[in-house]
């Protein structure tokens, strides 16, 4: 399999793209999470926002949003792979990418997300702390998690992939090998609840 990465405001994305991309949110958030949850929250159309995805083809197979939030902080969300490309690093990948671009808009802002409670190891392995107390949401408990600015991924080497350059280089459009091993399925601007055979990413 081999996949392409991608960025873009909602106002210049290919329609049948945005369809792929809203499609997949849906799908993870909505049906097999089972909940009733406003993905569609206004955000994605904000100044400043971009969707970043992978596709393989015509097919987007993971998706995440970058967001500044009024603090002036960014903040990764919406976090989806497609159950099929689960198992080979997807998730770690987009989430790099994610964080590179972090540093290219502003490298003095840190990075926040919402996480489950039960990943936070996860997400700590690209740089993010737990920063304030837990909270209930959709009755799973959650962390808020901040990312100091030009920490974290500017002092993990990313791991060199054959065929491609080192996954620390932002790729553009670039095509990548899935070879890194990935056994979850990162969801929304937190994780949602997760079957056993969804494991997170080791």
């Amino acid at each position: 399999m081999l996949l392409t990465y991608h960025r873009e405001s909602v106002a210049r994305l290919d329609p049948l793209t945005l369809y792929g991309i809203l499609r997949l949110r849906l799908d993870v958030f909505v049906v097999e999470q089972a909940a009733a949850y406003p993905d569609l929250d206004g955000r994605d159309v904000e100044d400043g926002a971009e969707l970043h995805w992978a596709a393989d083809g015509p097919e987007v197979v993971a998706t995440l949003r970058v967001l500044r939030d009024p603090d002036g902080a960014l903040r990764v969300g919406r976090v989806a792979t497609a159950a099929r490309v689960r198992s080979h690093g997807v998730a770690s990948g987009l989430m790099r990418r994610a964080l590179e671009r972090c540093v290219e808009l502003d490298a003095r802002a840190p990075v926040v997300l919402d996480a489950q409670a039960h990943l936070a190891d996860w997400y700590a392995r690209f740089g993010f702390v737990v920063d304030g107390a837990g909270f209930e949401e959709d009755g799973i408990p959650h962390v808020p998690m901040r990312r100091a600015p030009l920490t974290g991924l500017s002092a993990t080497p990313a791991r060199p992939r054959p065929g491609v350059g080192p996954t620390g280089v932002d790729p553009g459009s670039a095509p990548e090998t899935l070879d890194a091993p990935e056994g979850g399925q990162l969801v929304g601007e937190h994780v949602c609840a997760l079957s056993p055979e969804h494991r997170v990413e080791e």
